[in-house]
């Protein structure tokens, strides 16, 4: 497996102990529906919370958030509402974004950026 990919599924287990510890309900991880994929659902205080991680090993000029792309989003929520409907849950969604980067030490930092981006944001 590629490096990069080792490196993506740490910075998933981290933003999955990260939201387990602040009491989310991991309910699945790496859902897939056609091409699309959703890196974790979760539930949080009733609501069904989707978050996409991104994840750098080095310092780079865009911050990982910037790479959540208008077809990307699209993706995301095509692939939560597969979801939603699969699993016949009526709640409420939530987007999220983690992302995980290393600080000037070498130590790898999360940030959680809640309500990151709604559904209008992919038009």
């Amino acid at each position: 497996m590629a490096e990069h990919n080792d490196f993506g599924n740490l910075a998933e287990d981290l933003a999955a102990d990260y939201l387990t510890k602040k009491n989310y309900k991991i309910l699945v991880r790496n859902f897939r529906y056609q091409r699309a994929e959703i890196d974790i659902v979760t539930e949080f205080e009733n609501l069904i919370v989707v978050v996409e991680v991104k994840a750098r090993s080095y310092d780079t000029l865009i911050e990982p958030q910037e790479a959540v792309t208008k077809k990307k989003i699209k993706a995301i929520l095509l692939c939560s509402d597969f979801f939603m409907n699969e699993n016949s849950i009526d709640k409420e969604v939530r987007f999220d974004i983690i992302t995980v980067l290393p600080d000037a030490s070498g130590k790898l930092q999360i940030n959680h950026i809640e309500d990151a981006f709604q559904s209008f944001d992919a038009n």
